[in-house]
């Protein structure tokens, strides 16, 4: 068969690799420069900053085994950083919940690294945003797709069956060939997020190397350059709360860092300036009502919709495990279609 995915992240393309050991001819279309979704590190002159996923944990045995084979190949190293809460500038040990005893991960040297290395097996094509999917004859589908620099729409196909892998909210809108997907897809509410990079010239020796923020503006900081495999520095990112940045969502840029700037000052009482900041704004940062399946699939149409918005036997949803089960969980229902 022959297969589109619409979105380049964890999710679409665990999904695309499922689909080609199966047999099939996939392309994956990317609206961005490059693949990785929230798993994204920005590069700068000083050095790398993860400014969405900060890591990841392990549930499943699917996940576990990804994991190992990844640790296998150097994409992904254990992050044994101290976390701890703070509120009001006062540091409290967090609670030793099931979440936080289980082994935190990331990839090396940078959180894309993962992606970077999947997004080389697959035919991926980047800078090419898919406006509109469209019915050919009785059951292919052709996709509309904006590519930069070009002035009108091209048309790309024909295709056997595609796959919606972005969040929720753009796959309703593409959806709407499959009214039924595209109805459950538009229930999923997502929390934005501000993300906020750091650099500074010295050590902040603050005593831990992550923290969830709480009575702020943040959400959570992390000391990013105490992961492996990082360019030596001090280098940190912090999160706002999902309520700040929603109610703050459309602030003008500069306006938006300076307060994030005193909430991170207020909440480590670090008064070291930085010599780097910089900020970035996710649109679909959280999922706050995940489907409880792991995929959406049209058998009759050979048209689905994969991602991190899916809890996909999970407690919750918007992790990495969650993307990685629900692409697992696509390529399997598609398997079962044509078998």
């Amino acid at each position: 068969m022959h297969i589109a995915i619409v979105g380049a992240g964890l999710s679409g393309l665990i999904c695309a690799h499922q689909l080609q050991e199966q047999g099939n001819t996939v392309i994956v279309y990317e609206k961005a420069a490059d693949a990785g979704g929230r798993m994204r590190t920005r590069q700068t002159e000083i050095g790398g900053f993860d400014h969405g996923a900060q890591y990841f944990t392990a549930s499943s045995g699917p996940f576990k085994q990804a994991i190992v084979g990844w640790r296998k190949s150097g994409l992904v190293a254990p992050w044994n950083g101290k976390l701890v809460v703070v509120e009001n500038g006062e540091v409290h040990p967090a609670a030793r919940t099931a979440t936080l005893l289980k082994q935190r991960f990331v990839a090396v040297p940078g959180m894309n690294a993962v992606t970077e290395h999947l997004a080389q097996g697959v035919e991926l094509r980047t800078e090419q945003a898919v406006r509109k999917i469209e019915s050919y004859g009785e059951h292919q589908w052709l996709l509309k797709i904006a590519s930069s620099g070009a002035p009108i729409e091209a048309s790309a196909g024909p295709f056997d069956a595609v796959i919606v892998a972005t969040p929720a909210t753009s796959a309703a809108s593409l959806l709407n060939v499959a009214p039924k997907l595209a109805e459950q897809a538009a229930r999923v509410r997502y929390a934005p997020c501000w993300s906020l990079m750091l650099g500074f010239p010295m050590p902040l020796e603050l005593g831990y190397d992550g923290a969830w923020v709480e009575s702020s503006r943040l959400s959570w900081i992390a000391r990013d350059s105490s992961k492996p495999k990082r360019r030596p520095g001090e280098h940190w990112v912090a999160h706002a709360s999902g309520a700040w940045s929603d109610e703050h969502f459309e602030d003008d840029e500069e306006r938006a860092r300076e307060k994030l700037l005193k909430a991170f000052r207020d909440a480590t009482g670090s008064e070291v300036q930085p010599l780097y900041v910089s900020l970035h704004r996710w649109n679909s940062a959280q999922a706050l009502d995940p489907l409880d399946n792991g995929c959406l699939w049209d058998s009759a149409n050979r048209i689905g919709a994969c991602g991190d918005w899916f809890a996909a036997g999970l407690d919750g949803a918007g992790r990495v495990e969650n993307a990685y089960l629900s692409g697992l969980a696509m390529a399997e229902s598609l398997r079962l279609a044509v078998h």
